[in-house]
């Protein structure tokens, strides 16, 4: 079955939804499918927003973490996000939808600022090039969920990575997609980095206090 994609722009999309939100409350699964791939690209920017700060915040990146890691094998195989049928039946105020969306309305505003529709298309999509960018989505939010603690920035590289990778998939913008791939290599040398360190310590530890 072929899968029909509305060609609108997010912002007017999410400004229609506004506008055909029920008065009191909305189950949460008709809504994800009418947020479409963008909303949920759009959703994986706005859950790395608040690991933009030089702090972890522990539990959090491992939630929001496991969301983005959904949505990255959503996009992969090219099927809507799953959710549990509870979830998917579950009912939201609409008062605060509203709100949200709206909040919404004003980052894409942001985002078309800031990023460059059409520079350097090849690395947005393509046979390979759209599998690896929805691969690096998933790796992205593996290493958000990596546990370490109050390490400053342990949250902060994956979620700059992610965020552009999110940016530059939603504005076909390729430089920030590769600024994304960047982000997670700097991710995975710094947390190797911490690795390498924490085991430098260990032994040094041992040699000292247990010579034999």
């Amino acid at each position: 079955m072929t899968t029909v994609h509305d060609a609108r722009p997010l912002r007017e999309r999410l400004q229609a939804l506004i506008g055909e939100l029920p008065p009191d409350s909305a189950a949460v699964g008709p809504l994800v499918d009418q947020l479409g791939g963008q909303g949920l690209l759009l959703l994986t920017m706005l859950l790395t927003l608040v690991f933009l700060i030089p702090v972890s915040i522990p539990g959090v990146s491992t939630v929001f973490g496991a969301v983005i890691v959904m949505i990255g094998i959503s996009r992969l195989m090219d099927r809507p996000l799953w959710l549990p049928q509870a979830v998917r039946r579950r009912e939201v105020a609409t008062g605060r939808l509203r709100g949200a969306l709206e909040l919404g309305i004003v980052w894409v505003r942001r985002l078309e600022r800031i990023s460059r529709p059409g520079r350097m298309t090849r690395l947005v999509d393509g046979r390979v090039v759209t599998p690896f960018n929805d691969l690096a989505l998933i790796l992205g939010a593996l290493l958000l969920m990596a546990p370490f603690g109050f390490i400053p920035f342990s949250n902060t590289l994956p979620g700059v990575a992610l965020m552009c990778l999110a940016i530059g998939l939603m504005q076909r913008d390729g430089v920030l997609i590769l600024l994304g791939h960047l982000g997670n290599v700097l991710s995975i040398v710094y947390f190797a980095v911490l690795l390498g360190g924490g085991g430098m310590a260990i032994r040094s530890l041992w040699t000292n206090y247990w010579p034999f």
